[in-house]
């Protein structure tokens, strides 16, 4: 991603440049006069007299292909500021600056979070600058902005050194970028009411990290940070230091208003097979205030998302419930502070999260009114705190509603530093009004030996009111990536009569020991970066009784070439216990019993550099006695900028003794950009299981920084219903406008 702030063109004197190299970890920001201010267009070009002043930092070097190589293309940052904004200037030099790539242009697409939660940010296909701040300079906790050559925006929460990433946190800034004849280059404005720092202590630096993408070459450069072995941008601990930020504004209780306006039309088909029209209006308001430097309190009142994107369409092949993302406003930001619990990945959900945030104001019938919530979260001296309570309202029991009390949620969280990176916490989460009341009280730590090894452990009870729900869960476990070797290591425990009703358990009564080592080789040979080996298994049994439920043994290697093309495949003896019989789909059930489920699959896809590229995975497994083999396949076509269209298609061939079926997901997504403040996107998904066909079509307009509007049209159509007939239909308009006090 790309920054650079550029400066109208108004004659600006001639002046000695100021040195911005005191260290080689350190970068020197330039305070602005008001006339500098007055001229300062944010427009992508890095050509203004203005920046002759400063000198730039460069200096990066690669994490890939060579590490600790200096960057085969040079980079210059150039840092500036007021009393309005923060302001960053970038340009980003290429020897071959036809062969730069920016294909998108939509928020939030150029970086994503590494699904293994293991390496941080990730590249999505573009040329790409992105910053880190650490404002506290607290080692643990950052924040990153970042663009492409298209200036499309990029903005993410690091918490606990990247332990936590939520890229769908939304601030108010701005960016411009442009291709030039010797590369590209951007401008950050970055304003200070989106920025959380402390009160000014003269001469306390903040924490700075960049970060290019060099797509052409497929290299990874940093400015600090480089390192394999506990590198990367989210490992806030090792970025060099911002000083030369004095008399910055403080702004009283920095209130923000955002009300919204709300019509919307719906039609939905009744018991009695008929469809009833109905008419929604709405208002509400959230209101944010930072009470003290760093602590932000929310408050929200008749919150309504109606703009949040569908959830993706999965097929549930096992006996535990699916596990959704969080996609919306409120619960978004600082969210990492809330992380209490054992994380999952792409292929099952996490075991056990003591908070889970979507339990509030969803059943499994459908959405529960908020009535309305506060948060408090943020930074008081050497704590991380966060604490947050949220209503909702009842809904009486209707046509496929089963109808819920009014309901009481609430937070408590605590995390304390320990030395430079280490933290211990406590949290307590409390659910009231559905029935019996549940509390769930732990204490959790983070300890980073060296620079590669990452531990973690957790201890907590559960408490429910008159129904035994009393139970303890646990976990200890660690992450090693290293230059050479890597391992992972992760032990936890749910116990029999474990409640998390405010949060997610997958399932209780166990117990899970897993072990893998791997390494990693970079051979030259066809035309390979690195080659990937891990071994390792599991073992997990019931902890009432010590019987086992699961045991596997195995492998997964990635191949990943120079070209940004990789593959993974595994393979796994193993077996599992089913205690009691389920069913898997209408008519087949799976008995009580032992089975195989040794299993071989695949995954991996072409660079998303190209024009056209491909994501493939599949399984062949042992099945409750029987078969699955699952295939997947999504194509991307960047056929411009503005233009993606994104295919894909899962089947599921399922044969078991009790029955046979086969699980089809068709999707289809189209996205086009008319400009970086205005998206449409569209989103149809058939899942052959459910039989559901489903459409939504989101066109969001950023009529000014942290304002939109919404245009939402869903429809939702059934095979269980006479000739595909309409189950539902609803067009939404919602309006937001953000106010600063």
């Amino acid at each position: 991603m790309l920054v650079t702030l550029a400066f109208g063109a108004g004659v600006v004197p001639a002046v000695a440049q100021v040195s911005t190299s005191s260290g080689e970890d350190v970068v020197d920001a330039v305070r602005l006069s008001p006339r500098d201010s007055e001229a300062l267009d944010i427009d992508g070009y890095v050509d203004e007299l203005l920046w002759e002043r400063i000198a730039p930092t460069s200096g990066f070097r690669q994490q890939d292909p060579v590490e600790a190589d200096p960057a085969t293309e040079r980079t210059e940052v150039r840092i500036a500021y007021d009393d309005e904004a923060l302001y960053v200037a970038v340009r980003a030099f290429s020897d071959r600056p036809d062969q730069v790539v920016s294909r998108l242009m939509q928020r939030d697409r150029i970086l994503e979070a590494d699904p293994f939660g293991q390496a941080g940010l990730g590249d999505t296909g573009d040329d790409v600058f992105a910053i880190l701040l650490d404002p506290f300079h607290d080692h643990r906790n950052g924040v990153v902005f970042a663009t492409n050559p298209n200036g499309a925006e990029f903005e993410a929460l690091l918490t606990d050194e990247g332990s936590s990433i939520n890229i769908d946190w939304r601030g108010v800034w701005e960016v411009a970028g442009t291709r030039t004849p010797d590369g590209w280059s951007a401008e950050f404005a970055i304003p200070w009411r989106t920025l959380r720092y402390p009160d000014a202590v003269e001469g306390e630096p903040w924490g700075i990290n960049f970060f290019r993408v060099i797509r052409s070459k497929n290299e990874q450069v940093y400015w600090r940070s480089w390192e394999r072995e506990g590198g990367g941008l989210q490992r806030v601990s090792r970025a060099g230091h911002l000083h030369g930020l004095t008399d910055l504004p403080r702004q009283g209780l920095n209130v923000e208003a955002k009300p919204y306006a709300l019509l919307g039309r719906a039609r939905v088909r009744d018991e009695f097979d008929a469809l009833n029209a109905s008419t929604d209006r709405g208002v509400g308001l959230d209101l944010k205030s930072e009470l003290l430097p760093g602590l932000l309190l929310d408050l929200t009142v008749n919150t309504d998302f109606a703009q949040v994107e569908v959830d993706d369409a999965q097929v549930n092949l096992t006996r535990f419930n699916l596990f959704f993302p969080e996609k919306r406003d409120f619960f978004l930001e600082n969210s990492g502070i809330f992380d209490f619990g054992i994380p999952g990945n792409p292929f099952e959900p996490p075991a056990y999260q003591m908070f889970f945030s979507r339990q509030i104001g969803i059943s499994p019938d459908g959405e529960v009114p908020i009535v309305g919530g506060a948060r408090l979260t943020g930074r008081v001296g050497a704590q991380t705190v966060g604490f947050m309570s949220v209503a909702t309202d009842a809904v009486p029991e209707g046509p496929g509603f089963e109808g819920v009390d009014r309901e009481l949620f609430s937070v408590a969280r605590v995390k304390r530093d320990v030395g430079e990176s280490n933290y211990i916490g406590a949290m307590v989460v409390d659910r009231r009004g559905h029935g019996a009341t549940n509390t769930s009280v732990g204490v959790d730590g983070q300890y980073l030996l060296g620079q590669a090894w990452v531990w973690d452990a957790f201890v907590s009870r559960s408490f429910t009111e008159g129904a035994g729900g009393d139970d303890t869960s646990y976990r200890v476990g660690y992450q090693y990536g290293g230059e050479t070797w890597g391992s992972f290591f992760n032990h936890f425990g749910v116990g029999p009569k474990a409640e998390a009703s405010a949060g997610f358990i997958t399932r209780a009564d166990y117990r899970s020991t897993e072990l893998y080592v791997g390494r990693t080789w970079r051979p030259s040979a066809m035309g390979l970066r690195e080659f990937q080996l891990f071994l390792g298994g599991k073992y997990a049994s019931t902890m009432a009784d010590n019987r086992m439920q699961d045991w596997q043994i195995g492998f997964f290697t990635t191949p990943t070439w120079r070209s940004g093309d990789n593959i993974s495949v595994l393979a796994n003896v193993a077996e599992t216990v089913v205690d009691d019989a389920f069913g898997l789909s209408d008519g087949v059930a799976v008995p009580a019993g032992s089975y195989g489920n040794s299993h071989v699959g695949w995954f991996g896809g072409s660079s998303r550099a190209r024009l056209f590229s491909v994501d493939v995975n599949g399984m062949i497994s042992q099945f409750y006695g029987g078969s699955l083999v699952s295939a997947g396949l999504t194509a991307t076509a960047a056929l411009s900028s503005r233009f993606q269209l994104v295919p894909g298609f899962t089947r599921n061939v399922v044969d078991v003794p009790g029955g046979e079926f086969t699980a089809d997901i068709s999707s289809l997504r189209a996205s086009f950009s008319f400009s970086t403040r205005l998206f449409a996107n569209a989103l149809v998904q058939y899942n052959s299981l459910d039989g559901d066909f489903s459409t939504n079509v989101r066109l969001n307009f950023i009529h000014r920084p942290g304002s939109d509007l919404f245009i939402v049209f869903t429809e939702n159509r059934s095979d269980e219903l006479n000739g595909w007939a309409l189950s539902d239909r609803g067009l939404v308009s919602k309006l937001t406008y953000l106010m600063r006090f």
